[in-house]
């Protein structure tokens, strides 16, 4: 786990870089005016500080399809040069024109830090702390703005302070954050899957994880590059599997899905329940019809339902879920697979083959093709024998323990075989995909006297309730079946489709649905104002008189100004530190909603003390609060979850395309914030500035509550499920 931690700080660093650069031009800017005398012309001021998100702006309309093409490393490093050779420029700059090339190669590099690293981070973490390492890169932002704003601050004492070292200083960071993407961090493990690099993505799951068993895991990143078809969600009860009783129902028996617990010799078996439910998940799927008079997108009432009934710990969640194994074993190679590396291949096509080669144990049993499903238990024959079974692998191959099989947040990835009659009458199978998810505690249910593993005796079996949601599995090919002789038959997604993402892609319900969220946060986030006065800070801070607060200790009022700017960014810290803690517990949508409202009495109070007369020192007061006020809180909600969820809610396909999308709209809104600034608070002043970002704050407040789901502690490809079913509904 400590492996994902550190490739996470490491990655953040690019923002870290980002927030350096904020923090400088801020304080940059008001030298760089007085020497290119820009006082008469704040068109081109704002075009020096707005140049680099025009770069940033260029470089995300291609990065995200570079990046799901290249991998996600390379765009890294490629930023980290781009900050290198925007410093040394800045360092240079003879006259405007220079200054506004550097600025725009700088810009490049923080477009593709901003864009790829909480899309690193998202698929490189593991689900339990995805939404505390994806707020480091808003720590490491803020604590580069404190680091540069006090820098500044230094350098403004000086008796003529030199704006090109203030802005040349970054390339020392971007010279650290060059080694640590070279030589530190590993390809995301989902794009390498992505790629059919089966062997490296092991390789790099493991060091994230500080383990060798990373097989269920594995599974769940092959099987999130297809969205599941027809899917569905089915409540199960899960028990103890203590032998057929004679007097169950035949039907019950051949409904039930065997899964094998981790102690030798016990298995458990999954019941599907039918008629009302109880569950959250289960209960709630028929709201996505029965709701669409509501106000509340009914997809985000689908998300909420996984939340309300956890189990508690210590629950049988520990025991009952054990793994699968890595994948479906292979029978005999294919054509299509051939790009595969080594691992693809390591199970030969000779039907003949000795049976310990199939059997799960062994150097195999780490194998990605090595078993799923051991060949003593899923031959083509027993499959069709037990059309309902669920495979899995020998009871003495199972690894103990809940952490190897599990796949974040209490959930398990399976399979099971289903049948049906076809158009010639004849019997035709495929694999169900299913992720599982306990509901509530473990029960008990009174029951014959039976006899359990290891001699005991009881009169009640405990049991579970667990939601699943089913679907077809992406690596299933029933075309493919006639020419496999042992097991069935697998094809890798990329390698079936032949070609890599498209923009058509973007056309289907769910990613769409995504997008709506994704866009929409980015829009309104950037029009609450955050940026525009994150730039300007220090004007602002100047207009309302800060400088009056610290006359008696002899600095001028622009020295008074970037120290005011250090302290906000100093108590933005653990404003963020606060906010990592609570992402995996309140959850993303939790924390959008409650701080919001700070943000809007922030902004009331920032116009009154715009409009209403009041001695100096009391304005200065409450303009200094206020502004800081709006930082801590925007830090601990609007400010990192946008990116956090944006990196979470999209198919690993489409993922960087789709980020791409949403970061674009991200730099285009910053720029219209950022360049328009200068002239509306020479127009409608601070008050009439404070009230346009006043009302957007309260849209967001709207918009979130009513269409962004929460999706804390889920899967990556348990999200995009989600909103492949939920969009899919509501348009059927």
């Amino acid at each position: 786990m400590s492996g994902a931690v550190w490739v996470a700080i490491a990655a953040a660093v690019g923002n870290l870089l980002q927030g350096w650069d904020n923090a400088t031009i801020a304080g940059g800017v008001l030298y760089i005016k007085k020497e290119f005398k820009l006082e008469s012309n704040p068109t081109l001021e704002g075009l020096i500080v707005a140049m680099s998100l025009i770069g940033a702006t260029v470089v995300t309309t291609f990065s995200g399809s570079v990046a799901d093409s290249l991998g996600r490393r390379p765009m890294m490093i490629i930023s980290s040069i781009c900050y290198f050779a925007g410093a040394v420029l800045m360092l240079w700059s003879p006259n405007v024109y220079i200054l506004l090339v550097a600025r725009l190669i700088d810009g490049l590099g923080v477009g593709l830090a901003v864009t790829l690293v909480p899309l690193y981070i998202s698929e490189t973490a593991p689900t339990e702390i995805r939404g505390l390492l994806n707020t480091l890169p808003q720590f490491t932002g803020s604590g580069g703005m404190f680091l540069s704003y006090c820098m500044v601050f230094g350098m403004s004492l000086m008796e003529t302070p030199n704006w090109r070292l203030m802005l040349g200083v970054l390339l020392i960071p971007s010279i650290v954050y060059f080694a640590l993407t070279v030589f530190f961090l590993p390809e995301s493990p989902r794009w390498l899957v992505s790629k059919g690099r089966m062997s490296e993505a092991k390789k790099v799951l493991q060091r994230l994880r500080g383990r060798e068993d990373v097989s269920a895991e594995m599974a769940l990143l092959v099987e999130g590059l297809g969205v599941g078809v027809d899917t569905s969600i089915e409540e199960y009860i899960i028990e103890p599997d203590i032998g057929l009783i004679e007097e169950q129902d035949p039907t019950v028996i051949k409904e039930q899905i065997k899964l094998y617990g981790p102690e030798d010799g016990r298995s458990w078996v999954a019941r599907p329940v039918t008629g009302q439910s109880m569950l959250g998940i289960a209960s709630r799927h028929g709201s996505i019809q029965n709701l669409g008079s509501s106000l509340v997108d009914p997809l985000v009432t689908l998300f909420g339902s996984v939340h309300e009934k956890l189990p508690e710990q210590g629950s049988m969640r520990s025991i009952i879920f054990p793994t699968f194994g890595s994948m479906f074993s292979m029978g005999g190679k294919d054509p299509k697979n051939e790009e595969w590396d080594e691992e693809n291949i390591s199970i030969g096509d000779d039907e003949n083959a000795p049976e310990e080669d199939y059997d799960g144990e062994g150097d195999d049993d780490n194998n990605l093709h090595s078993p799923l499903i051991s060949r003593q238990t899923t031959s083509m024959d027993k499959d069709i024998a037990a059309p309902s079974s669920l495979f899995s692998m020998k009871p003495s191959s199972i690894i103990q323990g809940s952490e190897a099989g599990g796949i974040g947040g209490g959930w398990q990835l399976a399979w099971k075989w289903t049948e049906r009659d076809g158009p010639d009458g004849k019997k035709e199978g495929g694999f169900k995909r299913i992720y599982l998810h306990q509901e509530g505690d473990a029960g008990s249910k009174r029951g014959s006297l039976v006899s359990l593993p290891g001699g005991d005796v009881t009169g009640e079996t405990e049991y579970v309730r667990a939601a699943a949601l089913v679907s077809q599995p992406a690596l299933y090919s029933r075309e493919l079946m006639d020419q496999r002789t042992i097991g069935p038959a697998m094809v890798h997604p990329s390698q079936a489709a032949g070609k890599g993402p498209s923009w058509r892609d973007l056309l289907e319900p769910g990613v769409k649905h995504a997008l709506l969220v994704g866009v929409g946060l980015q829009i309104l986030q950037q029009f609450s104002g955050i940026n525009g006065v994150l730039y300007y800070t220090p004007q602002i801070l100047e207009q309302a008189g800060v400088g009056g607060l610290l006359a008696n200790i002899g600095i001028s009022p622009t020295s008074a100004s970037f120290l005011i700017s250090a302290l906000t960014t100093l108590l933005m810290l653990p404003s963020i530190a606060v906010a990592m803690r609570l992402m995996d517990l309140a959850g993303r949508r939790s924390l959008l909603l409650t701080t919001i409202p700070v943000l809007i009495v922030s902004l009331i109070l920032l116009i009154l003390a715009s409009v209403i007369s009041m001695g100096s020192t009391v304005h200065s007061v409450i303009s200094t609060v206020c502004v800081i006020l709006y930082f801590c809180f925007f830090v601990m909600g609007f400010g990192p979850i946008p990116n956090i969820l944006c990196a979470e809610i999209f198919p690993t396909r489409v993922r960087g395309l789709c980020i791409a999308i949403c970061a674009l709209t991200f730099w285009i809104c910053d720029i219209i914030v950022t360049d328009t600034l200068p002239m509306m608070l020479n127009s409608v002043g601070l008050g009439g500035v404070f009230g346009m970002y006043l009302v957007v704050a309260i849209i967001s407040w709207v918009f979130i509550y009513l269409k962004v789901p929460e999706t804390k502690g889920m899967p990556l490809e348990v999200i995009t499920e989600f909103f492949a079913y939920g969009a899919r509904q509501k348009t059927n």
